[in-house]
Order: C-alpha cells, then structure tokens, then sequence
C-alpha cells in the first residue's frame, strides 16, 4: 500500500491495521474500547484513527454486514418467589452485560426463554440481533438439543454454564468443584464433620454436580466419611431448600452444617432450620453458593461463594463480539472465593 493511495483514499479499518501492524478484527475491537485489548495496543490504534481522521459508521458498516447492531441476552424462565422468574444470580449479572454493550456501541434486547418454544430461531430471523447470550438452561439435557439446533445454523452465541460438558458453543463459567470445596473444608475447619450437601446432583444440572464433587473431593481429604444420605436433590429455589431440610430433620438425620448449591435453597433450609428451632450457625452452620443481593440481608448473613460477576458480564459481551467477527472463541473458567459470614461460624 502506497503512502498516495492512504492519502487520497477514504481511510478504512484496513488501512489502521496496516499501520499499526494488527489484525483488522484488533482494530475492531479497540476502536468499540474492548478491554480485550491491551491498553498500549488500544491507545496506538486510537491515535492513528485520529491522525487519519477514521470514524466508525456504526449505522453503515451494519448495513453493510447486514448486522443489527444490537445483541440479544435470553434468561431462562424459572420460576421465583418474587414473581420476577428470572434467577436472581442472573439478574445480578444485568447491570454489568448492560454496561458492557453500551462501551461497545450495541443495542441490548433482554428476552425470556422456554423449553416449549422456538427461541433458538426467532432472534436471527428479520435480523432482530446478531448475536445471543444465554443465562440459565434448567435441565441441561433438555436444553442440549436447542444448542446443537443454534450450532448447527451458526447462530453467533455464548453462555454461562459449566464449562466441563460437551463442547457445544462456547461457555464462560466459573470453578464450581473449587466453590464447592472451599466451602465445605471451611465448615470443616470450624468442626464440622456431618455435612449435608443440598442441591441435585446429576448430569442433568452439570454446575451444581460439580459443586457436589468438589465436596466429596473435600470430605474425602480430610477423611471425613462420606453418608448417601447427607446428599438431597433440590433445584435452584428457596422452597427446594425448605422442603430438603424439613426431610432430613423428618428422617431423624444428625448434621451439623449445610452446604446448599446455591443460595436461594440456603435461604429456604435457613428458614425450615429456624421453623424447627434448630439455630443456625450454632446448631447447623450454613454456606452458599452465588453471592446473590439477598444473602448479605439473611438473618444471620449468609456465608457464600462468591463468582466473578462484573468480570463475567463484560466477558459474555466481549467474546460475542469476537464470535461475530468470525475470530475463534474459547470457553473459559473464572475463579470463586469464599465470603465468611455469621451463618457458618459456631
């Protein structure tokens, strides 16, 4: 490329690449203020934009790419105490996709999905989105097939699940065996030794398996036998956690702390445990899974595992984007941390 030809032509994309020696999908990304770009990368893309007076026409350059510019995030339907029906762990994670599609320039279209309907092929059709994030999947088995369809069509996805199932598309998700080990070795630290695990672990609900696994991995390296009975099945809902904890105390079953593979069914054993005058924290101490809003307001407070939510969010968008510009895509897992309230100290 001739210095005449950058000179008299309009500047493009190409052109920025060129000079700053990156890829165009780098400068695609830098110029929308991806944070997937390295700062140095970003600013020397930027000043070169300037000096060759570049602009992006968002408007156009959709056109051209017959692209919507707008993103569309899809919540399973489940169905929640607050009539929302959206989980409140997913509903955390909002406000940071939100942001991240606005520093990038994209509209964002918030929608329900059902086992029941279609939703994997209305939001590519009269080109409603270019591209969808998906929270929750209820059972995962059930919900394999509409991925494959998404897949198969090469509808531009990603989503936040469990990072260790089959390969379809791409996923973000966090260390759920680490989360599930770090809680439970923290009851044992506080002399724990007859931990109950609530939350139904099979292949059908992969993120809560491997919480499960991460507490027998725990139990087992502090040679703490493991009890079949300890392990009741509970979907993610606050009368789930009720209805376990009112069994085990029915069948006369001696714990001494709870590990619950989210906090809404920590919230709702809290409660069953409290309806049987059995005290929490003293009597059965109490861990989480989520970090959700509500488990700092919990009498007493609930001790969690916390997941990298603002991190996730701008990540969901940002490895959209990349899918969408036909770069290659990896699924990736971030880290938990355990968050030490009043519930799981005796």
């Amino acid at each position: 490329m001739s210095e005449t030809t950058r000179s008299t032509a309009k500047p493009t994309s190409m052109d920025i690449a060129y000079l700053a020696g990156v890829s165009q999908p780098t400068v695609s990304r830098a110029l929308r203020g991806s944070p997937m770009v390295h700062p140095e990368t970003r600013k020397r893309i930027e000043q070169i934009a300037k000096e060759l007076n570049y602009s992006v026409n968002k408007s156009a350059a959709s056109l051209r790419r017959q692209e919507s510019n707008t993103l569309a995030l899809l919540f399973f339907e489940d169905s929640t105490s607050d009539g929302s029906d959206i989980n409140p762990f997913f509903l955390a994670m909002l406000g940071s996709i939100t942001r991240a599609c606005s520093n990038r320039g994209y509209d964002l279209l918030v929608s329900f999905q059902k086992l029941s309907d279609d939703w994997q092929g209305r939001y590519l059709e009269a080109n409603r989105a270019d591209g969808l994030i998906l929270l929750g999947y209820g059972d995962y088995l059930e919900y394999q097939p509409h991925l494959k369809q998404l897949a198969a069509q090469g509808t531009p996805f990603v989503r936040w699940g469990s990072v260790n199932t089959d390969g379809v598309g791409t996923v973000l998700g966090s260390d759920n065996r680490h989360g599930g080990y770090i809680a439970t070795e923290h009851l044992i630290n506080n002399g724990r030794t007859q931990i109950a695990f609530i939350g139904t672990a099979s292949r059908h609900y992969p993120e809560f398996f491997e919480r499960f696994e991460g507490y027998r991995s725990a139990l087992t390296d502090f040679q703490i036998e493991t009890n079949r009975d300890y392990q009741i099945d509970a979907l993610s809902s606050e009368q789930d956690g009720y209805d376990a904890v009112q069994l085990i105390l029915s069948k006369q079953i001696k714990i001494d702390g709870i590990v619950a593979a989210s906090d809404l069914i920590a919230i709702g054993a809290m409660r069953a445990l409290r309806e049987f005058n059995v005290t929490v924290s003293k009597d059965v101490s109490v861990v989480g899974f989520d970090d959700i809003p509500a488990a700092s307001l919990t009498h007493p407070p609930l001790t969690t595992v916390s997941q990298e939510l603002p991190t996730a969010g701008a990540a969901l968008v940002d490895t959209l984007l990349e899918h969408i510009d036909g770069e290659i895509v990896q699924s990736r897992t971030y880290p938990t941390h355990l968050v030490v309230r009043q519930s799981s100290i005796p």
